[in-house]
């Protein structure tokens, strides 16, 4: 509660009738409204920067999603265990992808649809998709894990922005980074195991 010195301060005359209980009320009411505000604006912000870094993750999932289908066409058909395992990260891509479109929606935002042409995080997809010197196999695999490690280093950049990510759903982005990560490593190694082989 303001003393009746601190009304003064602030240009108000006092009176000492009931009239000043109210002043001293309206101005508390006042700046409990200006914080409030200055609040507000800091946690918009906040939803903004959240929902720019969930949307460039939608965007190297679109991006992973189109390199992969891009890796199924260029892949010989003799390699159907490569096709298979594409698919699978396309379709694993595919529903990260839905499940942050669902959380940027809950905070407010529109939802990516595009890839990180115009994305900040990283472009590496990219170039996968014009990386491919040649259809066989070790080409493909090559691309794919440059490709994979561009996904790990977006979301580890996610995890560690400015951003005040909610705790469930930096648990989400971390969970769906260990999923990356276990993809990534079967990509290098189908890599590294082709590799011996044709050496």
């Amino acid at each position: 509660m303001l003393k009746i010195k601190e009304i003064k301060k602030i240009g108000v005359e006092f009176v000492p009738q009931r009239p000043a209980t109210f002043l001293v009320v309206l101005y508390e009411m006042l700046v409990q409204l200006f914080r409030y505000s200055k609040h507000k604006k800091s946690d918009t912000m906040s939803q903004n920067e959240t929902v720019e870094v969930l949307n460039d993750l939608i965007k190297i999932n679109n991006d992973r999603v189109a390199g992969y289908q891009n890796a199924i066409d260029n892949t010989p058909g003799i390699d159907v265990d490569l096709k298979a395992i594409f698919r699978n990260m396309a379709n694993e891509s595919l529903k990260y992808s839905n499940q942050l479109k669902d959380e940027v929606v809950k905070l407010g935002g529109e939802p990516a649809t595009g890839t990180t042409l115009s994305g900040k995080i990283y472009r590496a997809w990219d170039d996968v998709k014009a990386s491919f010197s040649g259809n066989d196999r070790q080409s493909v695999l090559n691309a794919c894990e440059f490709g994979e490690d561009a996904a790990q280093k977006a979301y580890k950049t996610a995890l560690s922005s400015d951003a005040e990510l909610p705790a469930a759903l930096r648990q989400t982005i971390m969970d769906q980074q260990t999923a990356l990560k276990k993809s990534h490593d079967l990509i290098k190694n189908y890599r590294d195991a082709n590799k011996a082989v044709s050496a």
